[in-house]
């Protein structure tokens, strides 16, 4: 039985603050899940709603809670030192056999922060505090399944710890507010660093020593146009460039996706635009371009024609 609806998604705000009546989450570089317990087993999906069998050693670790039924939400992660690592666990994307997840050496995680539903009943329309209470309660968090700490209040101190250590920065979460099956400002996302995912549609030639190809060139929807964002050419290991080669490859069409956006590149081959990946970045130009862009992962989670510019909202809500 699939869960219903999509779940619930974080509104980027441009500045951390404090306030007794929100707490404050690590915000966790890794892929968004929602796992579902029930008499016949545990299924784990994406937030499209894909399922994911990459993952046994979750799947294993819910099938030992003792509650009997349940709805969870969550992150998956790996870690590169005290860091989530989205470009680590790409290492564990696109494996469909259990048994080949288990043999990457990768090790991952999942960061439980709400519940859904609990022995059939829908406890969505409860309040934040009283929906972790009763995770807390409900699950024993075997291995690798943890439970998403918080704090109340002081979100600017927070937000500055986890910036000096290297987070991906802080979600804010009203502490009354309900779960709701889409993108709320009772939960907003602060970050330490830039971050955006891309539609690709296309890429630039090799030069020099480069394989399959040069650069990304990467864009994003606004009003019934894809906008041409800039190329990235930074961020791609060998293993990487087959890969993406391949795809895009097989993606290739005569006529370029990009409907808005000037400075694209002459030589370039356009591909349908499918595929989504995660970049870094410092800075958005005046013309909405990227600045220092880096290629950090495909994005197998998110559907392209759902990829848009995110602007963080101008202050703190009321």
């Amino acid at each position: 039985m699939p869960v219903k609806g999509e779940p619930m998604k974080a509104t980027l705000t441009a500045h951390p603050f404090s306030d007794p009546a929100w707490v404050f989450e690590r915000k966790l570089d890794g892929v968004r899940a929602t796992v579902r317990r029930t008499a016949k087993g545990v299924t784990i999906t994406s937030r499209t709603g894909r399922r994911m069998d990459n993952y046994p050693e979750l799947t294993d670790a819910f099938g030992a809670e003792s509650a009997g039924e349940f709805v969870v939400d969550g992150e998956i992660v790996a870690f590169e030192g005290s860091r989530t690592s989205f470009e680590k666990l790409q290492g564990r994307l696109g494996i469909s056999d259990p048994r080949l997840a288990r043999l990457t050496g990768i090790e991952v995680f999942i960061y439980v922060f709400d519940i859904l539903e609990l022995e059939g009943r829908d406890v969505t329309g409860l309040p934040l505090r009283e929906r972790k209470a009763l995770l807390k309660s409900s699950l024993e968090f075997h291995g690798p399944v943890r439970y998403a700490q918080h704090r109340n209040e002081k979100g600017e101190k927070y937000f500055l710890e986890a910036c000096a250590k290297g987070w991906e920065g802080l979600i804010a979460k009203r502490a009354d507010s309900t779960y709701q099956h889409r993108r709320s400002k009772d939960w907003l996302k602060v970050k330490c660093s830039f971050e955006q995912e891309l539609v690709i549609g296309g890429f630039t030639p090799p030069k020099g020593s480069r394989e399959r190809f040069g650069a990304l060139l990467v864009g994003y929807h606004q009003d019934g146009d894809l906008r041409y964002a800039g190329k990235v050419g930074t961020g791609f290991d060998h293993r990487t460039l087959e890969m993406l080669g391949d795809k895009m490859e097989a993606l290739r069409q005569a006529k370029t996706p990009f409907t808005a956006g000037s400075g694209l590149p002459r030589d370039a081959t356009w591909i349908r635009p499918e595929l989504v990946g995660e970049f870094g970045f410092s800075e958005w130009t005046r013309d909405g371009k990227l600045r220092h862009p880096r290629y950090l992962g495909l994005r197998d989670d998110k559907d392209a024609g759902e990829v848009v510019r995110e602007l963080p909202t101008a202050a703190a809500p009321d």
